[in-house]
């Protein structure tokens, strides 16, 4: 006996919440494991193509062969989309991508043996006693400060993330320096959100510049292009030029990478776009179980066509990747050599940052980090003194 068409409706609906329900529990499975982009709306898809089926099987508007080739065609179509996607998700993780996780730092670790911070010849002039400030900063200046900490902090065991002599990257820094959870940081410049911030919480931060870095931008190394202008570069990342061949390269389009927010680097290219605004960055959904879902810019990733940028030692001797290359900017290649005689067009400097802490030790380490010897740490890391003159 048929059904009413008021009980088929009935029924159809009370599957469709069913359905529903675990579509949407579904998707939410989708945004814990990052994977939503995908998932999401194939999950969306295949409920409503189901749905379908199920309507008709109350409704036939579908019988016979047609309906068996339309179901074997809808399945066919589902395992072949999953079977591009992981294809293609495949090779996207295989890419390198040039971030801090490439870096090991503790090659760095002051008083560790083996370790490629800079020893001094004679001891320092300056010597730690008493409280020890608790220092942190961008990943690329670690060498520096692990090298100021062998020559004038007590010899111990100092954790790359968790002592007195710690890096933790420059957005991590600057708020840890603002809420007073360490003494002293050495970083880049800070953000106007980071100068706002501290002006919200009533601290004044104080930099003391203490060497010059190149701002350099890379690209893969099949990339044809080796050369741009400043203001070529200006105009990729305001997003008026988008295709390599206006630049000279093959026609392919430009991937433009930034960093997070408030990062060193990311600083950096606003300073200098100026304000000229930046287009809007290739980005990666990223899952945070604590906080929910977070957009955050994505991590440079060396595709054939991107564009990213870091700092110059940075790239050079602590990722020292050779599937990219250093572009040359208005026709000048970034090198220490480059950067000391002004040549190289996009420099700038980096500092010791202070917030008000009242640790004796502060103010005759900055002095020493001034000196002869500090500056010295600096250049033999492989850094341009602030007064290269002087070296």
């Amino acid at each position: 006996m048929k059904k009413s068409v008021g009980v088929r409706i009935l029924l159809f609906l009370l599957i469709s919440g069913v359905v529903g329900l675990f579509t949407f529990i579904g998707s939410i499975a989708t945004l814990l494991f990052g994977v939503q982009k995908f998932y999401m709306p194939f999950l969306i898809t295949v409920a409503l193509v189901f749905l379908f089926f199920v309507f008709n099987g109350f409704f036939p508007l579908l019988k016979g062969q047609v309906l068996r080739r339309t179901v074997y065609g809808c399945i066919i179509i589902a395992i072949l989309a999953i079977a591009v996607h992981e294809v293609i998700s495949a090779y996207d993780r295989s890419i390198p991508t040039i971030g801090n996780g490439d870096v090991d730092l503790f090659e760095y670790q002051p008083f560790a043996e083996d370790t490629k911070a800079v020893k001094l010849d004679e001891p320092a002039i300056f010597k730690m006693e008493g409280e020890l400030p608790i220092m942190d900063g961008a990943t690329a200046l670690y060498p520096i400060y692990a090298a100021f900490a062998q020559a004038t902090y007590p010899e111990k065991g100092y954790d790359v993330y968790a002592s007195e002599v710690m890096s933790n990257t420059t957005q991590v820094a600057y708020d840890s320096l603002i809420s007073g959870e360490v003494d002293i940081i050495f970083a880049a410049a800070p953000s106007k959100a980071q100068i706002n911030r501290a002006k919200n919480r009533g601290v004044e931060l104080e930099l003391t510049p203490i060497g010059i870095e190149a701002f350099v931008f890379f690209v893969n190394s099949k990339n044809e292009v080796s050369d741009l202008t400043l203001d070529q570069i200006k105009d990729i990342y305001a997003g008026n030029i988008t295709n390599w061949k206006e630049v000279g390269g093959s026609n392919d389009s430009i991937r433009a990478f930034q960093r997070p927010a408030d990062s060193g680097s990311q600083t950096a290219l606003e300073n200098l776009m100026g304000d000229t605004p930046i287009m809007e960055a290739p980005s990666e959904d990223i899952v945070n179980l604590m906080g929910g879902i977070i957009e955050e810019t994505a991590a440079y990733k060396n595709y054939k066509n991107a564009i990213g940028y870091t700092f110059r030692f940075f790239s050079n001797e602590m990722v020292q990747n050779n599937a990219i290359r250093h572009l040359a900017i208005d026709g000048v290649v970034p090198t220490v050599e480059t950067i000391k005689s002004g040549e190289y067009p996009i420099t700038s400097e980096f500092y010791v940052v202070t917030a008000g802490s009242q640790n004796p030790n502060i103010e005759p380490f900055i002095e020493w980090i001034l000196s002869e010897q500090g500056q010295f740490i600096i250049e033999e890391t492989g850094y341009v003194s602030i007064n290269p003159s002087e070296n």
